[in-house]
């Protein structure tokens, strides 16, 4: 019995989290929505460029990620 009402106020706890998430955060437009996924994707890229370049051995690999670093973070800071 007390399993039964743990997990309804649980399932409570969980709805209202998702309702004041959805809540306070403005509706974007597609055209946001889509720059926003372009943004994020960068920055995965950026991310994951950092992650091989810590460890990159071969000086030609390594200029090629530091190269694709620069423009990266130029791509990034044209967009904010």
């Amino acid at each position: 019995m007390a399993k039964g009402w743990e997990s309804k106020s649980v399932e409570e706890q969980q709805s209202e989290a998702t309702n004041r998430s959805t809540s306070s955060k403005p509706r974007l437009t597609a055209e946001q929505m889509a720059e926003q996924q372009f943004r994020d994707g960068l920055a995965l890229s950026r991310q994951r460029v950092l992650q091989q370049l810590q460890s990159a051995c071969n000086p030609n690999h390594r200029s090629m990620l530091e190269k694709a670093l620069a423009d990266l973070n130029d791509r990034l800071g044209k967009l904010r």
